[in-house]
């Protein structure tokens, strides 16, 4: 167990922790990690090459989502399907726990650094959604098509390779075998972090909550083609659930607003926190958790984007980059906003679920701890459903179209779910949060 801890640790520290570091005034620093230094100076490369294809095209986004499009091929899936999918698995812990971490961490002016990541990262997603259009296949087993980094990483080889057919390139057979891995470790998050919520929400033993998810789970996931249609079901409930809650607090408490706008803003760029030496833990919180919750440039989202019919290649690009949009300044905002117009002496000393909890309960008492309890067990469910989705493709790509491989990574998976429910905290999320990031 110390082993594969120790492995894990090292592995995480490698790609989240600090390769170098730049000194500040005051005596602070700003400390770069692998994945930021390769993310971040992507992302603003294609931004600048799409002629800032966020902003500018931000209208076409939406008018995209409105477009009907009538696939000729059986099985397949719309655009808008795609972009519930990868948003049902954008939108999850990232987006509480992992927003109230950046702000504990770094405080308000983590928030302005997650929007920058959300503008940057739009970019990326973009391009690496397109890029999965371009680059599918169709798939005989569950209709419509499959795709993804690992098929647009193999086609790439072969091309370079002067055109040369081969049945797996390296390269793509890692990014693969890292997803599977990665979704086996965020299905024992997922299970763990419903159990302990409804634990503390309703006083449930874990293992009950562990079962009832298991056994939902299974029934979906184990039918053919009930993936989507629940997900165009319950993504959008839970969206617009916590929207409208995050609406109904701000409004509540709108003589706070401008202030903590301006707290967002000064704590960004204020001289503050360059005088403490803080300044790098602002940027560096807000571009981490911002990268962590859209999940932009880690090639997941691609793989329901391949699936996605639209007409057009950039069309589905289109809606992928505005996925990150909906995931980190629409939802991860209300989570901010959630916490920012609680007095701070209501959460002084409080981290991770129990800050969220304890402003949640000053708004609305009770109710609002349950509330939570219960956007988190959607959002994690969700996102469970939406991570054996994009599984299809790189199982596929692996082994081959068959039911039995793919009915096998299921069957892990939901054995994952199980354990990570029944498990101890820390060894979960010392495994998970090292998968997920």
């Amino acid at each position: 167990m110390n082993l594969i801890t120790n492995t894990i640790s090292a592995v995480y520290n490698l790609l989240w922790g600090d390769l170098f570091t730049i000194p500040l005034p005051g005596g602070g620093s700003l400390g770069i990690s692998l994945l930021v230094l390769m993310l971040i100076p992507t992302g603003i490369y294609f931004t600048i090459r799409t002629r800032f294809l966020p902003i500018r095209m931000f209208p076409e986004m939406l008018r995209v989502t409105a477009e009907k499009h009538v696939s000729s091929r059986q099985g397949s899936i719309s655009g808008l399907q795609a972009l519930v999918v990868s948003t049902a698995t954008r939108v999850g812990m990232g987006n509480l726990i992992g927003v109230v971490a950046a702000i504990s961490a770094g405080g308000a002016g983590a928030v302005f650094w997650m929007w920058v990541s959300a503008l940057i990262g739009s970019s990326t997603a973009f391009i690496e959604a397109t890029l999965a259009q371009l680059y599918r296949e169709k798939d005989p087993l569950y209709g419509g098509y499959r795709g993804g980094p690992a098929y647009y990483i193999h086609r790439f080889v072969e091309q370079k390779l002067g055109g040369k057919t081969r049945r797996y390139s390296v390269i793509a057979v890692l990014f693969a075998l890292s997803g599977l891995i990665c979704w086996c470790g965020i299905s024992q998050v997922i299970s763990n972090s419903v159990s302990s919520a409804f634990q503390n929400a309703f006083e449930i033993p874990p293992l009950y909550t562990t079962l009832v998810l298991v056994a939902l789970s299974a029934a979906i996931v184990l039918r053919k083609n009930a993936t989507v249609k629940v997900l165009d079901v319950l993504v959008p409930i839970m969206a617009v659930c916590y929207f409208a809650m995050t609406i109904f607090l701000i409004l509540k408490n709108i003589t706070v607003l401008p202030s903590v706008f301006q707290r967002i803003f000064e704590e960004a760029f204020g001289i503050r926190q360059v005088v403490a030496g803080g300044f790098g833990a602002v940027v560096m919180n807000g571009v981490k958790r911002g990268l962590f919750s859209n999940e932009a440039g880690s090639g997941s989202a691609p793989c329901a984007a391949a699936a996605g019919d639209t007409g057009h290649p950039a069309k589905t690009g289109l809606l992928q980059a505005l996925g990150v949009f909906i995931d980190t300044i629409v939802i991860c905002s209300c989570t901010a906003f959630i916490m920012l117009v609680t007095p701070q002496d209501q959460v002084a000393g409080l981290e991770g679920m129990d800050l969220l909890q304890a402003s949640m309960n000053y708004h609305l008492g009770r109710f609002g701890v349950v509330f939570i309890a219960l956007m988190l067990g959607l959002f994690c469910f969700s996102t469970f459903i939406g991570i054996l989705f994009y599984a299809r493709s790189n199982v596929a790509y692996l082994f081959g179209d068959n039911w039995a491989s793919q009915t096998a990574y299921k069957v892990v998976a939901l054995v994952m779910l199980f354990i990570g429910g029944l498990a101890a905290y820390t060894f979960v999320w010392t495994w998970a949060t090292w998968a997920w990031d």
